[in-house]
């Protein structure tokens, strides 16, 4: 019965995120749940495909990451998957805006999309920062969904040439599973109060009013949606819906003849080309410098670096 409580908690909201990532996740939960505790890279390695990228500064030019699955608050599986947290993102972001010391900004997106709270808000966030300080979102490799609601909020959205952008879209699921709990010979029976209360459980078949309560957050969501993009890239929200893809991910040639993108580019050559405008000089080389977060280190994100730091100590004995 573990399986139909995570998937309640995993699908109860609107996703804006790749459904195979979403799998993804649910397997390592429902893993994590049977008593199999996977490693931060195998963690990593089966949901973001690599480690997440530091937040670093060439020169004036800093460079943050919107890196992997995008949840609303920092916890221990955002920290071990490499995840991003909306939260601490939006603290990141506004720290950079406020820094003097910081000329532009890149956005180094990598992410599938993620959960749909906090996405509006950070979006927001984002688009408010426009005529401070030049804010760049470089999709490299992949801008989808949530990744796509927050990156179109910068100045200018550039694709590296082999990257996917898009997933304009929203979906929620609901897992019946009362077929094979009436196999099992178990009945659920609910003692609730309210009309609506249980509708929706996994225990019973969708009923109508329940399915139309889903829809209608599922509308609300991608009408949020739709309505930031058009706003974020000048276009009618009609134009969002019908020519970007629709909930589909484009490829960086594509995505530049549907306007979803303003052009192709290396981050290199975006970094460059910032760099040579805040101050005047442009490096031959490209001297990438790791800085620590300007936040303080949660306690999820002190457990998960200590795990990373044993299970490198471990593999390195094995060498």
């Amino acid at each position: 019965m573990n399986r139909s409580y995570i998937l309640q908690a995993f699908t109860e909201k609107p996703w804006l995120i790749l459904p195979d990532k979403l799998a993804a996740l649910e397997e390592i939960v429902e893993r994590h749940v049977a008593g199999e505790k996977l490693s931060a890279e195998e963690v990593q390695a089966r949901i973001q495909g690599g480690s997440r990228p530091l937040d670093r500064r060439v020169e004036s030019v800093a460079i943050l990451p919107l890196f992997g699955t995008i949840f609303p608050r920092s916890n221990l599986m955002t920290q071990m998957s490499g995840a991003t947290s909306a939260e601490i993102f939006g603290k990141q972001f506004q720290a950079l805006i406020n820094d003097p010391e910081v000329g532009a900004i890149v956005l180094d997106v990598n992410s599938p999309g993620g959960y749909s709270s906090g996405i509006p808000e950070l979006s927001d966030l984002v688009y408010a920062a426009r005529g401070k300080k030049p804010v760049v979102a470089v999709a490299n490799h992949l801008m989808a969904s949530a990744a796509y609601f927050v990156g179109t909020s910068a100045d200018e959205v550039v694709a590296t040439p082999s990257a996917d952008v898009g997933s304009v879209g929203v979906y929620a699921m609901h897992a019946d599973y009362s077929a094979q709990l009436m196999q099992a010979g178990i009945k659920v029976s609910f003692i609730s109060a309210g009309k609506y209360k249980v509708d929706g459980n996994p225990y019973e078949p969708l009923s109508a009013s329940a399915r139309d309560t889903i829809q209608e957050s599922v509308n609300n969501v991608y009408a949020d949606f739709v309505n930031a993009v058009a706003r974020n890239r000048g276009v009618e929200a009609e134009a969002v819906r019908s020519g970007f893809g629709e909930g589909r991910v484009l490829n960086a040639r594509a995505a530049l003849q549907a306007g979803m993108v303003d052009r192709i580019a290396t981050l290199d050559q975006v970094v460059d080309e910032l760099l040579g405008k805040v101050t005047g000089k442009s490096p031959s080389n490209f001297p990438l410098k790791a800085e620590s977060s300007a936040l303080p280190m949660t306690e999820n994100e002190r457990q998960a670096q200590s795990l990373r730091t044993r299970v490198e100590h471990i593999l390195q004995k094995e060498k």
